[in-house]
């Protein structure tokens, strides 16, 4: 992996290969010089409309290496989402440093009306960010903390 710093920026580099040979949209791109994440758009020949409640995933026609060390973090777009009702379902999804495969992205329509996914239409942004793998340590108890008992379950609180 070679980390080189342009501009002032941290940057990785990343292998991109174009896996849908029908559709060659370019590489992906920063929307602004401080956007944090890349645009993914749907790689598709005709649009796409989502229904209510359902989902679907769309092909971004695009492979990447991506360092070891790293992962990239696919996230919903704030323009989709609010106007739509549309996001990216298990977001963010993650794509491992160890996957060659094509990259694609499942959409959710959480909004009352169909929702339509045109050719080429930015549907996420994909962020790089640095992995930290975690030494898991067997204990038989953990150490106290200030909130008090912990609850049976995840959420009980609520």
């Amino acid at each position: 992996m070679r980390k080189v710093k342009l501009n002032g920026k941290n940057e990785i580099e990343v292998k991109v290969r174009h896996v849908a040979l029908s559709y060659d949209f370019g590489l992906p791109t920063y929307a602004t010089e401080d956007s944090s994440g890349i645009d993914l758009i749907a790689c598709m020949g005709v649009a796409v409309t989502l229904m209510p409640g359902k989902c679907h995933a769309f092909q971004t026609g695009l492979a990447m290496e991506i360092p070891k060390g790293y992962e990239g973090q696919i996230r919903s777009k704030s323009g989709l989402a609010p106007r739509n009702n549309v996001f990216v379902l298990n977001s963010p999804d993650t794509i491992d440093s160890d996957y060659r495969g094509e990259i694609e992205v499942i959409l959710a329509n959480f909004g009352s009306n169909p929702a339509t996914i045109f050719p080429q239409q930015k549907i996420a942004q994909m962020v790089f960010a640095p992995v930290t793998r975690a030494k898991l340590i067997e204990v038989d108890e953990l150490s106290e903390i200030d909130r008090g008992k912990p609850k049976e379950r995840y959420g009980d609180e609520f």
